[in-house]
C-alpha cells in the first residue's frame, strides 16, 4: 500500500505546484465562481481537461508532441492571439463607466463559458509544457507500475485545486459588491493575460530564428 502512496502524493504535490500560480484558467475560475454562474461545469470542465492531458502525459504523448514544431508554433500563435483578446476585453471593462455588481456583470451561457475554457485550456502552450511534458517527464522517473497512481495523484489535485477555488470564490462575494472589487480584478485579468499573451509572442519569435 505505501508503494502506492508516495508516487500519489509525489503526483499530487507537483500538479498543485504548478497549477496554483495565477494564470488564464485559475482567473476564469475565480470570475466564474464570484459571479457564482455554471461553477460547477467550469470546474468540471478544468479538471477533466487537467486529468486528460495529465495521462497524455505519462503515457508518452509529450515525446510525440515536441516531434511536431509547426503544431506547436500554431498553437503558441492561436493562445496569443486568444488571450490577447480576453485581456483587451477585461481592460475594457475595468474603464467603463457602467457600474459592476454581482448582478450587474456580463453573463456567460453555458456553452461560451464550455468554449472560452476550451481556449484557455487547449489554446495554451504552457498548459501542455506544465501539464503533458513536464508531467510526463517526472513520471517517466517512477516505476512503471507507479506512474498511474502518479497520474491519479496529479488528477486529484486539479479536481480538488478547481473545486475550491470555484466554490470558496463565494467567500470574496461580499468584497465583490463594491464596483471597484470588480476594477481592480479586471485589471489583474488584463495585465495577465496580456503577458501570457507576450510571453507566447517571443517564445514564437524564438521558435522562428
Amino acid at each position: 500500500m505505501m508503494n502506492h502512496v508516495t508516487p500519489f502524493v509525489s503526483g499530487f504535490a507537483l500538479s498543485a505546484a504548478l497549477i496554483m500560480a495565477i494564470g488564464a484558467q485559475n482567473l476564469f475560475v475565480l470570475r466564474q465562481g464570484l459571479k457564482g454562474e455554471h461553477v460547477g461545469a467550469v470546474v468540471l470542465f478544468f479538471s477533466l481537461s487537467d486529468a486528460l492531458l495529465i495521462a497524455a502525459g505519462v503515457s508518452g504523448v509529450g515525446v510525440f508532441l515536441t516531434a511536431l514544431p509547426k503544431l506547436a508554433t500554431i498553437l503558441t500563435v492561436g493562445g496569443a492571439l486568444f488571450l490577447a483578446w480576453y485581456g483587451i476585453t477585461a481592460l475594457r471593462r475595468m474603464t467603463s463607466t457602467n457600474a459592476m455588481s454581482l448582478t450587474a456583470t456580463e453573463r456567460l451561457s453555458l456553452g461560451r463559458a464550455m468554449v472560452t475554457g476550451a481556449a484557455f485550456t487547449f489554446l495554451n502552450p504552457h498548459v501542455y509544457l506544465d501539464t503533458v511534458l513536464l508531467m510526463g517527464t517526472a513520471a517517466s522517473a517512477q516505476p512503471e507500475a507507479s506512474r498511474p497512481f502518479f497520474a491519479v495523484g496529479a488528477a486529484t489535485a486539479s479536481f480538488t485545486w478547481f473545486a475550491i477555488l470555484g466554490y470558496g470564490a463565494r467567500l470574496l462575494q461580499p468584497v465583490f459588491t463594491r464596483p471597484v472589487a470588480w476594477r481592480i480584478l479586471d485589471a489583474v485579468v488584463g495585465i495577465v493575460m496580456l503577458s501570457l499573451a507576450a510571453s507566447l509572442v517571443l517564445s514564437a519569435l524564438n521558435q522562428a530564428r
